[in-house]
């Protein structure tokens, strides 16, 4: 709680809610739309934050403060050039966009943000992004196809976490043409239980540290039922050490966002 009043609350020493500046380059930009996946992190920050509102742990002015950095954060998200550029991108970028902004919606309850994320999920990335044998092409196409295609289908399925409940249905909702989240699972198990069946070239970068404790895994096995997912995500690695790996897997502590 000492964390939340100095990160959020504290004039002092809070941050400021937005990411004007992030990964800027000296000469060449003083910010990037790109840099807003680096706050991916913060999700888990904000599902505790909701977990302490329902046990009565935050009091009631740290609470308000709190909700009002992340509502000032969401409004920048959703309104400034760099965010609206990242709400564009047409990839794993855009992706994490919506499971951010969903999530931290979810901090400040706002159910028009909230129902937001879930019409561009349903009508912008699953649609635009998911090819029709489930996989992510725009992430095939990359120099490390693996390791965001596992990062991609970790954030859709973290985004369905987030916004589903018992009028809304992410898990089940299928396009026109048979797209879903579960095709997407299904697209990439057989290549997290073996690696080396992976039909394209190996990443450049990082082969070896992947697949690790995907949250998709866990997710998915709750979501469907399948205890195939559980036992394999039970296997996989969950002490993670290599700094690139903890930055591309967006949940680590599944068991609250299952609360």
């Amino acid at each position: 709680l000492k964390h939340l009043y100095a990160w959020f609350v504290d004039t002092a020493t809070r941050m400021n809610p937005d990411l004007q500046y992030a990964q800027a380059i000296h000469g060449i930009t003083k910010g990037r739309g790109i840099g807003i996946i680096d706050t991916i992190h913060l999700m888990e920050v904000a599902q505790a934050i909701h977990i302490f509102e329902e046990s009565g742990l935050i009091p009631p002015h740290e609470l308000a403060a709190i909700k009002s950095w992340f509502a000032d954060y969401i409004r920048w998200l959703m309104t400034s050039k760099n965010g609206r550029d990242e709400m564009n991108a047409k990839n794993n970028h855009g992706t994490c966009w919506v499971m951010q902004v969903a999530a931290f919606a979810k901090v400040t309850h706002d159910t028009s943000v909230l129902n937001f994320c879930r019409n561009r999920y349903e009508q912008v990335l699953l649609p635009d992004q998911m090819a029709a044998n489930g996989s992510f092409p725009k992430e095939l196409a990359r120099t490390k196809p693996y390791g965001y295609s596992l990062f991609n289908l970790d954030a859709m399925t973290t985004i369905c976490q987030i916004v589903s409940d018992s009028t809304h249905h992410l898990w089940k909702y299928t396009t026109s043409d048979g797209r879903n989240i579960q095709l997407g699972l299904g697209y990439m198990f057989p290549y997290v239980k073996d690696k080396n069946a992976w039909p394209k070239k190996p990443d450049v970068m990082y082969w070896k540290y992947w697949p690790v404790a995907q949250p998709f895994l866990i997710f998915g096995a709750v979501a469907f039922n399948n205890p195939s997912y559980f036992q394999l995500w039970k296997k996989l690695k969950h002490d993670l050490t290599v700094d690139e790996i903890i930055r591309n897997v967006p949940v680590r502590h599944p068991l609250i966002w299952l609360y």
